[in-house]
């Protein structure tokens, strides 16, 4: 908004250059005298001079900015309080986002015979210890052992899980998400699947509560007519469970990192789109979305990513973002229309010498002021 009031003042600038030597030559020519002519042209310069229209915008988005740190909302950028205003859809992840990714190990299943508990829990513990995504934190913490198993080699595929060869290199182990094991059962309702050479072992189950302030950040959206999306890479069925719970408008579920880019680049293409998310894997798709937003105890990779970092370990003040946005670009404009309105009224009175260069100044000083008072009004309106 910033750009548009500098086109503005460039034209605005010769304009009154043009209205000042206009307002000589005509008060010479109908008052005979140099001096009164020159000092109501001088005037005119004075009064006119556009640092309110210059203050407009950066007087705002100051306040704004320290309206929201204060609150504990970091905005990287000052684009991203403005942007907050054409937001109209919100994407959310959901471990760790919309959940607490405070995990704890609910259940697991061994099926193959020959493979103890024991050795089940040693082998999950052995793939999952070298993953940092929270549920593969969770299973390392609960099954440590210091007996691991040490592999030729492991690799961490990013929206699937942990994928090893054991050391003498005859088998390949997988600890993953349902994607690793639609092949080879119909029950998606399993957060991890353990996997040997193409055959299930077994499989592990964890639970993780819903923020408590999540329902009340979505009733919030609802109530301002912005579509909220739930986009995650766990399975179909748990994902659409949260989504009943917080009453989400949509669930797209099972999606890679590459996918979840994909979707947030098309959700893009159709309207504003706000992106939250804690996560490596939400780190394209915070990058891609009209604005990314992550927590602050999430992963660095998106933190860095983010144009927002909401503190304080939660969601509460994703609705205060909201309203922020929108109401410091309606304070921009309530600056844009009084600097404006101030130099359509000031103008004529000058040119007309009802006001000397001396008092041209004050005014032209105190035209700052109303939009320094305007401004400093957002740091307590109210704009949930």
């Amino acid at each position: 908004v910033q750009q548009p009031a500098d086109k503005i003042s460039a034209i605005f600038v010769p304009v009154v250059l043009g209205i000042a030597t206009v307002t000589f030559v005509a008060n010479w020519i109908i008052l005979k005298d140099f001096t009164p002519a020159l000092m109501r042209s001088i005037a005119v310069l004075v009064i006119s001079c556009p640092c309110a229209m210059g203050l407009a915008t950066p007087a705002a988005i100051a306040v704004g900015l320290g309206r929201a740190a204060k609150n504990g909302v970091l905005f990287r950028n000052a684009k991203s309080l403005e942007l907050f205003k054409n937001i109209t859809q919100v994407v959310f992840d959901k471990t760790g986002t919309l959940t607490t990714g405070n995990f704890e190990l609910a259940s697991f299943q061994v099926f193959d015979q020959s493979i103890s508990e024991e050795e089940f829990k040693r082998i999950a513990f052995s793939l999952e210890k070298y993953s940092i995504h929270p549920i593969a934190k969770c299973i390392a913490a609960e099954w440590k052992t210091n007996k691991d198993i040490r592999w030729a080699k492991i690799e961490e595929v990013k929206g699937l899980g942990m994928k090893a060869v054991s050391k003498e290199g005859n088998d390949e182990w997988i600890a993953g998400s349902y994607k690793t094991a639609e092949a080879l059962t119909a029950d998606d309702t399993h957060n991890v699947y353990v996997i040997k050479n193409n055959q299930l072992v077994g499989w592990i189950d964890v639970k993780d509560e819903v923020r408590v302030e999540a329902v009340s950040v979505i009733n919030y959206l609802k109530s301002k007519n912005i579509k909220t999306i739930l986009l995650s890479g766990d399975g179909r069925k748990k994902s659409e469970i949260i989504a009943k719970q917080l009453g989400i408008d949509e669930v797209i579920a099972e999606q890679t990192p590459e996918q979840k880019l994909e979707v947030v680049e098309r959700l893009n293409t159709s309207a504003p789109t706000a992106m939250v998310g804690d996560g490596i894997n939400d780190a394209p798709a915070l990058a891609k979305a009209t604005i990314g937003i992550s927590l602050s105890e999430a992963s660095q990779v998106a933190m860095q990513t983010a144009d927002v970092v909401l503190m304080n370990h939660g969601l509460k003040n994703l609705p205060l973002s909201l309203g922020l946005g929108k109401h410091t670009f309606l304070t921009i404009k309530q600056n844009l229309f009084w600097a404006f309105f101030y130099n359509i009224i000031a103008i004529p009175i000058a040119a007309f010498g009802f006001l000397t260069p001396g008092f041209s100044a004050l005014a032209m000083g105190l035209s700052d002021v109303v939009l320094a008072i305007n401004s400093v009004r957002l740091f307590v309106k109210k704009v949930l």
